[in-house]
């Protein structure tokens, strides 16, 4: 479908995408909605940032009757509370001419405002994993009227750990429903789970894993350390004109407070971070002033920003470079996005050149090398992930590794050499009869004890 007036869709979801400035399917969005339409299970494998959301929307809302019973008939799984947000945010404006209650729950919240807020009832629940298995225990939630089940970003999902939630949230639901899951990457923990749960699956796969962004202009610069990577990133930045809204992306939660405490000395009101350890309400309100151009730097984990619909990014800069090489894709789909020009920058070490290696041959494609300006200091302090190990040979209170005595370093005793063999009179019984070759052979014995 070449346009959204092709679609058999609704005058009032009609109205809804013209408001929202839609003309063109994504590619994504074309195919998945004649077959999210049909009520077969669907897997779709689409880059993060290719309008996902839309996709299976679009025909479950078209399906979607006038309700008034207080269970939801529409459950959507995310990985984490900001994709609830942005979920919830999102079909709202799909359903602004419907008659459409949907609600968002989430961990680091009172459980009981959201005890108090599914009582109400509603049509969609979009939630995280932990959160809707504690409110269907609690018997504040019912799932038995559930007739779609999307899982979205399930990939980020299994690496979280929640495969024991999904599995128990599975049992809970009715048998008789549509199974709709999208992920940026298939993985073996995918396949096993759409064995186990899913009948006649139907899989979608557009700009898959490893297919490079032709409208993305990628860089790298082989830099010696942490700090002179922090250099790098604030000369760069200095042009605000060319990097006005740049998302920064890093390995850890420590390396991204340590990289903000750099950066803020130096840019101060213009960067903000998000990672896990930040509370719910400084995440929300980074993203926000991140999204509506008050900071124009963000630093963030992958975990993080995965999900986050994020839009005019000027910049993806992979501070660290990732051990998984799709992490790289899923990061440099930040920018590009829409069919608009986008750029990415890639630092990397000497120890994460093999990272670097494993990402273009992902990608079968070189990532040009910039040279180092002149002008960025290369730093001589590092971390303490980047010190070397202090080796004390003399110190009488260390024993070194070819000295260090093994587990079990003296003989053992006669006494603690004998092992349990069992009763005297069972080795004897054995040792007598031996073992029948069948167990219906009852005269076997008889027989070799008359040998």
């Amino acid at each position: 479908m070449q346009s959204f007036e092709e679609f058999p869709i609704s005058k009032q979801l009609h109205y809804a995408i013209e408001d929202l400035g839609f003309e063109k399917p994504t590619p994504i969005q074309s195919q998945a909605y004649s077959v999210v339409a049909s009520g077969i299970d669907v897997i779709g494998i689409s880059q993060t940032g290719t309008g996902k959301t839309l996709a299976y929307m679009l025909p479950i809302l078209q399906n979607l009757k006038f309700s008034k019973e207080i269970n939801p008939i529409v459950l959507v799984i995310v990985p984490t509370r900001e994709l609830v947000l942005q979920v919830v945010e999102e079909i709202e404006k799909f359903t602004a001419y419907m008659n459409t209650r949907v609600i968002g729950v989430y961990g680091g919240v009172n459980i009981n405002q959201h005890k108090q807020l599914v009582a109400q009832g509603c049509d969609i629940v979009v939630a995280t994993p932990g959160r809707l298995y504690d409110l269907v225990l609690s018997r504040a939630l019912q799932l038995k009227s559930v007739k779609k089940l999307i899982i979205d970003e399930v990939d980020v999902m299994l690496d979280l750990g929640f495969r024991f939630q999904l599995i128990n949230i599975f049992e809970l639901l009715p048998t008789k429903r549509q199974n709709i899951m999208f992920s940026a990457t298939m993985t073996d923990d995918i396949e096993a789970l759409i064995h186990d749960f899913f009948r006649g699956t139907k899989k979608i796969s557009v700009a898959v894993s490893g297919t490079p962004l032709d409208n993305i202009k990628q860089q790298c610069y082989q830099v010696p350390n942490f700090y002179t990577k922090a250099n790098l990133l604030k000369k760069l930045l200095q042009d605000t004109e060319q990097f006005h809204k740049v998302l920064v992306f890093v390995s850890n939660k420590k390396s991204a407070d340590l990289l903000f405490q750099e950066l803020d000395d130096f840019f101060t009101r213009e960067v903000c971070v998000i990672h896990s350890n930040k509370t719910q309400n400084y995440r929300i309100r980074s993203i926000q002033d991140f999204d509506q151009g008050k900071n124009r730097i963000l630093v963030t984990t992958d975990v993080m920003a995965r999900g986050l619909d994020l839009d005019a990014i000027s910049h993806v800069i992979n501070f660290d470079t990732p051990s998984f090489p799709e992490n790289y894709m899923h990061r440099i789909g930040r920018t590009g996005r829409a069919e608009k020009e986008g750029n990415t920058i890639l630092f990397y070490t000497e120890k994460e050149a093999e990272f670097k290696e494993a990402i273009e041959e992902l990608m079968d494609y070189k990532i040009p090398i910039e040279i180092l300006p002149e002008e960025v200091e290369i730093s001589k302090q590092l971390t303490r992930e980047e010190q070397p190990k202090v080796i004390e040979p003399n110190n009488p209170h260390k024993v070194s590794s070819e000295d260090a005595p093994g587990p079990s370093f003296h003989e053992k005793s006669e006494k603690n050499k004998k092992t349990n063999q069992g009763g005297s009179y069972k080795r004897k019984i054995e040792k007598k009869y031996k073992k029948p070759k069948t167990r219906g052979d009852k005269n076997y014995n008889r027989r070799n004890k008359k040998k």
